[in-house]
């Protein structure tokens, strides 16, 4: 089989990290990937923030968790985070959307862990969010699309079943 089919085809999420950062030369191709995604009529919409700073995502996690009102880390104990936002021009929602995708296959690919936590919409619409966009350099008119975690699982997980009846052959 292909090298890269077997990586899109195997791929699986996690949801338990080691308490280890990912080498900055791994984010770096990860992130590149997220780059080269495709985007409608190459607007190239989304923007990607590299979290590593545990404080930053800590206070992340818990305004992620303040969306859906529970108390614990909706982020799993990830030590490096990808949040992805994007320019809200044309496509920027599936642009985002293939983007987190890239992120995601590059990561596994790489023999890094992922996982796409969702409410970043949320998170960033808020005033704390505002504020940490400014804060961060990001002064276009964004939507937050995703945070995609990164790091190694601690635990290997079983690949999730495919549900039959979802391909139509025409």
């Amino acid at each position: 089989m292909n090298e890269t089919i077997e990586k899109l085809i195997t791929r699986k999420s996690c949801k338990n990290y080691l308490d280890k950062h990912i080498d900055k030369a791994l984010i770096r191709q990860i992130v590149e990937a997220g780059l080269n995604a495709p985007s409608g009529m190459n607007t190239q919409t989304p923007r990607f923030i590299v979290v590593s700073d545990n404080e930053t995502i800590k206070r992340l996690s818990r305004m992620n968790a303040d969306v859906m009102k529970i108390d614990c880390d909706p982020f799993y104990g990830a030590k490096d985070v990808i949040v992805v936002v994007a320019k809200k021009e044309v496509t920027y929602l599936y642009d985002g959307a293939l983007a987190m995708g890239n992120l995601m296959n590059a990561a596994w690919a790489l023999g890094v862990d992922s996982r796409w936590i969702h409410r970043a919409k949320e998170v960033f619409q808020s005033k704390e969010g505002q504020d940490l966009l400014k804060q961060w350099g990001v002064n276009e008119d964004v939507e937050g699309i995703g945070f995609c975690l990164l790091g190694y699982a601690k635990e290997e997980k079983e690949k999730t079943e495919i549900k039959d009846g979802r391909v139509f052959y025409v």
